[in-house]
């Protein structure tokens, strides 16, 4: 996940201040009783997609332009939560490997499409052929790895890979499911917009649409109902800058939004205490990129040494103002993903910054420093190297203004570089740069998760663009370990892989993981109750579905005004 960066200090100041003469107006929250059959009345959310002139598109193909809808009217084969990679059955009750190219999902009975067809095995081959036929729709490359998809027997569907396919189970279960009957009769699939009466097996329809408010109401047939307590959702249009939307939140008006706010604790928890809260659980791998063709970086004494010399927790408290976590040197993101942590591993892979342990790494590696401080090469020559950072990015160039000082502490001459983002990147990928920050992991999806930056297959010379690999790593041992993943279908096999990537990571240093990201996460419990949070994290904060399932109406929500 690309982590959202703090632009704008100065506006960061001026919305805190609106925010807390915010409460000073009057305008108070409010609540809603559940109905007479237990059901949360409403729920206000926030953007819903489109773009700034957005228009009633429910493809769930179409990504640039689909309204957030989509979510809740198609659902998946499997929904692997995003927070600790745990497998929920859904449209599908299981699945099995028959071999290492077939997998095979046992669908699941008594689902209906909210036109009150039945929904088959057949609907679930058919909508993959279609995204076979209309390539536009593979939004995430399936077929690449696809040889056939078939629907076999009552209530399977089976899937031939061209080779073993355990790499690309993310990318099944990230298909949305749509309707056979429907579908087959649309001229162009890949321009339709499916604005009328979009049909899906999912727990909510649409009920209204304008381009400032999309509402979207239970259905009543829906395969869980029982547990589905919420009777409608509203999604409103943002406004451009976030400054009102922030003292929309800080005024109660949203049970949940996504959104980076500044002093969260004083602009939204502080106005509500009992029922306002949030959860920032932790995304993206933000990482140093070092230039691996270069000296002194190609040397891994070199880079162990500097795994110490990063004071982790100030970035986390000054740069990122404590709403992250210290990134594990593992490259996977703690706590959710701690069981494919290698056994024994210390303090989880979190590198404890001692800037005396790594003077001396730097020492012993041949690294000395002269009369002056003045660290020095091997053949004795002061080191300099720059440090390249999105000027714009403010957060990101404050995390670089303490990690350059923790460096010039030991002696290193360091020069900031503060291009444009769109420079930076370009620089980042041609390998033209000493060191960097890059962003990487933070899915579910494990083989991409170290294939990104560690894959041979996946740099270039410096010069030219690299596809993903942009330290220019490249090590037989991790390519084994890398080929061992993709096909791995077997869960033990895939722990083996990985627990050998995350102690390449720690030995071998790739590259040094700093922080990561934030998922952005507020939420009230003025009205429901049950959402994800750090106490419960059965799920992400984008697991939608699973969420929503969840809810409940909150036992005082009639009880305050």
């Amino acid at each position: 996940m690309t982590p959202r960066r703090f632009r704008a200090a100065l506006v960061a100041v001026a919305t805190t201040a609106s925010l807390t003469l915010a409460g000073c107006t009057g305008t108070e929250s409010t609540s809603a009783a559940p109905t007479e059959d237990g059901l949360i009345p409403v729920l206000n959310y926030g953007d819903f997609g489109g773009g700034e002139m957005p228009k009633e598109n429910y493809n769930p193909f179409l990504l640039a332009t689909k309204l957030s809808a989509t979510e809740y009217l198609y659902e998946r084969l499997m929904i692997v939560e995003t927070y600790s990679c745990q497998e929920i059955p859904w449209l599908a009750t299981g699945y099995d490997w028959t071999d290492d190219k077939t997998l095979v999902f046992d669908i699941r009975d008594g689902v209906k499409w909210n036109d009150g067809e039945d929904f088959t095995n057949e609907d679930v081959a058919y909508t993959f052929n279609l995204i076979k036929e209309n390539d536009v729709l593979d939004t995430a490359g399936v077929w690449q790895y696809l040889d056939a998809v078939e629907a076999t027997g009552d209530s399977q569907v089976t899937f031939t890979f061209k080779e073993p396919g355990g790499s690309a189970f993310q990318m099944i279960n990230g298909v949305p499911i749509v309707p056979e009957h429907v579908w087959s009769q649309v001229d162009d699939p890949t321009t339709f917009t499916n604005a009328k009466d979009p049909v899906g097996t999912g727990p909510m329809t649409i009920k209204s649409f304008n381009p400032r408010e999309l509402t979207i109401e239970r259905n009543p047939d829906y395969w869980q109902a029982d547990d589905l307590k919420v009777k409608e959702i509203k999604f409103h249009k943002v406004d451009s800058g976030g400054q009102v939307e922030q003292l929309k939140l800080s005024r109660g008006e949203y049970d949940t939004q996504g959104m980076y706010v500044p002093d969260i604790e004083k602009t939204y928890v502080e106005r509500d205490p009992e029922h306002n809260h949030y959860w920032y659980a932790p995304g993206g791998v933000i990482s140093v990129y070092m230039n691996l063709t270069e000296k002194p970086f190609d040397d891994v004494e070199f880079r162990r040494a500097l795994t110490t010399a990063f004071n982790y927790d100030e970035v986390v408290e000054k740069a990122q103002l404590g709403y992250v976590e210290q990134a594990s040197q593992t490259g996977l993101v703690i706590p959710g993903q701690e069981d494919w942590l290698p056994e024994g591993l210390e303090n989880e892979g979190k590198m404890p910054y001692d800037a005396e342990a790594a003077d001396q790494a730097l020492t012993d590696a041949g690294y000395k420093t002269d009369a002056d401080g003045n660290r020095l090469d091997k053949d004795g020559n002061p080191i300099s190297f720059s440090f390249k950072v999105p000027g714009e990015y403010l957060d990101w160039v404050a995390a670089s203004d303490i990690l350059i000082e923790n460096l010039q502490d030991l002696g290193f001459e360091v020069d900031q570089e503060t291009p444009q983002p769109a420079t930076h990147d370009e620089d980042r990928k041609t390998g033209n740069y000493d060191m960097i920050f890059g962003v990487y992991g933070g899915t579910c999806d494990m083989y991409r998760n170290f294939a990104d930056p560690l894959d041979s297959s996946r740099t270039a010379p410096v010069g030219k663009p690299a596809l993903s690999n942009e330290t220019r790593w490249q090590d037989p041992e991790t390519d084994a370990l890398l080929a061992d993943l993709k096909v791995a279908t077997d869960e033990s096999e895939q722990q083996e892989a990985v627990a050998g990537l995350a102690e390449i990571m720690m030995d071998e240093v790739p590259n040094i993981p700093i922080w990561y990201g934030a998922k952005w996460f507020q939420y009230s419990t003025k009205n429901a109750v049950g959402w994800p949070n750090e106490d419960d994290p059965y799920a992400g904060s984008n697991d939608f579905l699973p969420m929503l399932m969840h809810l409940r109406p909150a036992e005082d929500s009639g009880d305050e005004g």
